[in-house]
């Protein structure tokens, strides 16, 4: 099976409705859902290359007047905010922090 590269404007077009994905559930939701295992398996794209934000099987939900959780380290290694390693309350930083790690292997291939 081989592999399509895609070129910058569809990577760009992917990048930023995957984040306006993860801000709706952070910011418009009655209550703000925490992702808290975003990477690359967790975004499907169906045949336009149109983001979808999957898996919420460890997400957390929070009360809009809440601005942190305290939870057992979940996700996945290697795309874990620090806070998560320190044993810290966990914020939607935690998935902002996890987005910019998927950022990172989108803009480098």
């Amino acid at each position: 099976r081989s592999r399509q590269h895609l070129d910058w404007q569809t990577r760009f077009e992917i990048v930023m409705a995957t984040a306006q994905g993860i801000a709706y559930f952070h910011e418009q939701c009655r209550n703000r859902i925490i992702h808290c295992d975003i990477k690359p398996e967790n975004i499907l794209l169906d045949e336009n290359f149109c983001p979808k934000v999957s898996d919420f099987g460890l997400a957390k939900m929070m009360g809009r007047e809440h601005s942190q959780v305290v939870t057992m380290i979940r996700g996945t290694r290697g795309y874990l905010a620090p806070e998560w390693v320190s044993n810290r309350p966990i914020t939607v930083k935690a998935d902002v922090y996890s987005y910019g790690m998927l950022l990172l292997e989108i803009v480098g291939g």
